[in-house]
Formats: C-alpha cells, sequence, structure tokens
C-alpha cells in the first residue's frame, strides 16, 4: 500500500484522526499538544492519531494528500 492509500484509508475508517507529532499521551510539540485538548474538549474520547516523526514518509504523505505546504513546526 503506498502512503496516499494508507492516508485514505485512516481517514475513512476512523471518526477522528489527528496526524501529530508524538503521541496523545506525550504530545512532541505544543501544536500537538493543543490538538488533543481541543478534541477532548469537545468530547471526543477516541482519537486515531499518527506520530508523523516517527514515519517522514507519513508526514510528506499528508502534505501532499492535503496540499498543505508544511506541517506544524515547535520549538
Amino acid at each position: 500500500m503506498n502512503v496516499e492509500d494508507l492516508i485514505e484509508q485512516q481517514i475513512t475508517t476512523h471518526p477522528v484522526v489527528l496526524y501529530m507529532k508524538g503521541t496523545p499521551d506525550q504530545p512532541q510539540c505544543g501544536f500537538s499538544a493543543n490538538a488533543v485538548n481541543i478534541l477532548k474538549a469537545c468530547g471526543v474520547d477516541s482519537i486515531f492519531s499518527v506520530d508523523v516523526l516517527a514515519d517522514p514518509e507519513i508526514r510528506q504523505g499528508i502534505k501532499d494528500y492535503s496540499n498543505w505546504p508544511l506541517f506544524p513546526s515547535c520549538m
């Protein structure tokens, strides 16, 4: 399965998908931590997350798939 097919499969089989730096329990970025907190505050109890730091191909693939040139950077 290529990256685009994998992303398509992830977003069509899960109600909420968060492509983030780190995991919901251990976010590696302020943006990721905020996204998790917002989802939880909205009552989302099941977040399917993908750690883009663990897979550079996914990290680039979501940029290409969404036609969005960058992934939020944190310092």
